[in-house]
């Protein structure tokens, strides 16, 4: 039950703020949509979910297209970033209200809440309201009522936004697990590259209302189409030196090497990354970043250069990659 976008577009009165938008999205695979602030990630989700309707292209899932059917009719699990459950029910009848709602026999709720309950670990937390959970419970919960949709697909609008950097970096892979195991197309909207990166099979990448490039987390970080990617992908930041008018090099923080005829540099900063340092640098082509092993001691004169097959070069007008 693969998910289609042919097309999409979507005007906020006589402007486009998302144009020509084509997507697949696979049984099985995480594709993440990343990107600045505006440039139509949530509109994304927003036009599959039903929520708002396209003003060009359909919305295929499977065989049917769902261009034109209301929201619920979609078969859609949606995660919201809020979590948006009700404060004054507990887990368990936050979980049931949506079958209930769906007219589903009390019998049958019992036993599918209770199945997904056993399945996200939350069996002792039933009684619970969402008040008395930690964050990671709470996005548990938000998954559960998910996955009793029994969803043709999961849309996830920022799913651990919330929760401090360490619980995100524990709950990532049990959530990929978790989702990924019911093989369902799954489109994954995050802010966080690095959460991205490490959820995603692809990564979509939207600027400004158009997809920019899509591709594996490793695609997008080794061969990026335009500056805006290479710049947007990848932490520490690549390094831009101008070489003329025309054109920008860039070299990622860990091709830099110190080398006895490259740049005379002055180190400013020095940042310690556990198994790694990161140096910045004050050049003749301005700061560089520089990734080194974390054992490696400060010379007395910084020179750094690169390998050639290191380089990244860009168009400085249009910012497309040269080939």
């Amino acid at each position: 039950m693969s998910l289609r976008l042919s097309n999409i577009g979507r005007r906020a009165g006589q402007q486009w703020i998302l144009r020509h938008l084509e997507l697949t999205v696979s049984d099985g695979e995480c594709l993440a949509l990343v990107g600045p602030s505006g440039c139509g990630k949530s509109t994304t989700l927003r036009l599959i979910a039903g929520l708002d309707p396209a003003d060009e292209g359909s919305i295929e899932l499977g065989e049917r297209d769902v261009t034109r059917l209301p929201a619920v009719q979609r078969r859609i699990g949606m995660v919201f970033q809020s979590y948006a459950l009700f404060p004054h029910l507990s887990v368990a009848d936050n979980l049931d209200l949506g079958l209930k709602i769906r007219g589903i026999a009390i019998q049958e709720r019992r036993r599918r809440v209770n199945d997904v309950l056993e399945r996200m670990r939350l069996q002792e937390r039933a009684a619970h309201k969402p008040a008395q959970l930690s964050g990671g419970q709470r996005q548990r919960v938000a998954l559960a009522r998910a996955l009793l949709r029994d969803p043709l697909i999961y849309l996830m609008d920022e799913p651990m936004s919330n929760l401090d950097a360490q619980l995100r970096e524990d709950l990532r892979p049990e959530l990929r697990q978790l989702v990924l195991r019911d093989q369902k197309p799954v489109l994954y909207v995050t802010h966080d590259q690095h959460e991205a990166m490490a959820m995603a099979d692809r990564i979509a990448v939207l600027h400004q209302g158009r997809l920019e490039q899509i591709g594996t987390p490793s695609e997008l970080y080794r061969d990026p189409v335009s500056l805006f990617v290479a710049t947007f992908i990848g932490r520490p930041q690549i390094n831009l030196l101008h070489t003329d008018s025309s054109s920008v090099l860039g070299v990622r923080p860990e091709a830099l090497q110190l080398q006895a005829d490259g740049l005379p540099c002055r180190l400013t900063h020095l940042e310690w990354l556990g198994a790694s340092q990161l140096w910045y640098l004050d050049s003749p082509q301005g700061t560089l970043r520089m990734v080194l092993a974390a054992d490696r001691r400060v010379p007395e004169t910084i020179r750094v250069g690169w390998r050639p097959q290191d380089e990244l070069r860009f168009d400085a007008v249009s910012g497309r990659r040269h080939r």
